[in-house]
């Protein structure tokens, strides 16, 4: 394993820089255009036993966003954590580990999704379906693949200014998006089990890549 401080990294590594500028993008065009093209509903993420699914979300969802503080701790995140990883990884490597992450994210919350659908429908009740967008389940990726590459590294929260190291506070998170998927008392409409999934990912990969010790899956 790796230190965090044993490693230099960019500011703005190109493809941390252009994902930034996609994000946010997407996100001035939500405000914009939303109510004239609907983009923020046909782009996101729906169950796939709905008509409302089509296969490009599995992507477009990444980059969209619900609100400000949304895409804003995102994109925080994604700058502290991915210029760290691309530098490391490479630009090539990195970007590989983020769509794969978020991919992995989506794959999850439509599993998770397709049974709750299906559960509703045999039970002859209501059927409540909604949508998922952000780049949490791809950033939740990054985070897993950090604090495995670098376990030490502190992080140092604002409402709890108390240092953290990285293998305590990404397990810690993660418990939490378990709690939060299985108690009906936690539940907050966030889609724990995509943030799962992309972790899960996230761990996945680094843990081949370290077996492997190879830089060529992608």
């Amino acid at each position: 394993m790796s230190n965090f401080r044993y490693t230099r990294s960019e500011s703005f590594p190109p493809v941390v820089k252009n994902l930034l500028i996609i994000n946010i993008l997407a996100f001035v065009a939500q405000q914009f255009f939303d109510q004239q093209y609907d983009m923020t509903r046909k782009l996101s993420l729906w169950p796939v036993n709905t008509s409302y699914f089509e296969p490009y979300q599995i992507f477009t969802h990444m980059f969209l966003h619900a609100g400000f503080m949304h895409l804003l701790f995102n994109m925080l995140m994604l700058w502290m954590i991915g210029r760290v990883l691309e530098s490391y990884w490479g630009s090539k490597r990195f970007l590989f580990f983020y769509l794969v992450c978020g991919l992995g994210a989506a794959a999850a919350h439509l599993g998770v999704e397709y049974i709750q659908v299906n559960q509703q429908i045999a039970a002859g009740g209501p059927v409540e379906i909604g949508y998922a967008l952000g780049a949490s389940g791809a950033i939740m990726g990054l985070m897993a693949g950090f604090a495995w590459l670098f376990p030490n590294t502190e992080f140092m929260l604002i409402f709890f200014p108390v240092p953290i190291k990285a293998k305590y506070f990404v397990p810690g998170l993660m418990v939490l998006d378990i709690l939060g998927a299985f108690s009906p008392v936690l539940d907050n409409g966030v889609a724990h089990f995509a943030h799962l999934g992309g972790a899960l990912t996230g761990f996945i990969i680094v843990l081949i890549w370290n077996k492997t010790n190879r830089r060529t899956l992608y």
